[in-house]
């Protein structure tokens, strides 16, 4: 477990929103030091949800990319699912955060990672959708009169995005769900 610094109400309550939604489940929390997120936001944690019953992922949830709220945009947290527990996934949340520190991203957008988000895999993008999987329960968090939206991160190949910018996000996720995406899979084969 990593040292952070005292957790303030925000992320105390953001966790505990996370905690309330996957019960009886093991959460443990992770950060990212390389990079310069923690010297503009000391509070950024990654928590890893252990899998539970019926479901055998692991999922990442960052919490302190609310930090970055701007008045036209929501804090923002994300969600990214694995197979297996790998630094990885805290490391594409700390990079999706710090992308989002002036509140640039949101519902629909693509966010380049410049590699495969894991090895072996053809997906080198993370589309922000919703956490479909946990519906609102999850994706909205008040916390005194900050709205704050936990949104899921699915890595998708360049073809997939070109596909999204030519016929839209929905063509895109109804593609996806047609075909029942293994989206957690690094060896999966692109759908465009």
């Amino acid at each position: 477990m990593a040292d952070f610094p005292p957790c303030d109400d925000v992320c105390g309550a953001l966790e505990e929103h996370v905690r309330r939604n996957f019960p009886d489940r093991e959460v443990e929390a992770f950060t990212w030091t390389a990079g310069p997120l923690l010297e503009i936001n000391p509070h950024f944690r990654a928590l890893r949800i252990s899998p539970g019953a019926g479901d055998r992922l692991s999922h990442y949830i960052s919490v302190g990319g609310w930090a970055f709220e701007t008045d036209d945009s929501p804090g923002i947290e994300f969600v990214l699912s694995v197979e297996e527990p790998t630094d990885r996934a805290v490391e594409l949340l700390a990079m999706s955060v710090y992308y989002n520190r002036s509140g640039v991203l949101g519902l629909g957008h693509t966010l380049p990672i410049g590699a495969p988000w894991l090895p072996g895999s053809k997906s080198d993008h993370l589309l922000i959708s919703l956490p479909y999987l946990w519906g609102p329960d999850l994706q909205i968090s008040h916390v005194g009169d900050r709205h704050v939206e936990f949104l899921w991160l699915l890595p998708i190949t360049s073809a997939e995005r070109k596909y999204k910018m030519k016929r839209g996000l929905d063509a895109l996720e109804s593609r996806f769900e047609k075909r029942q995406i293994r989206f957690w899979d690094p060896r999966r084969k692109s759908l465009a």
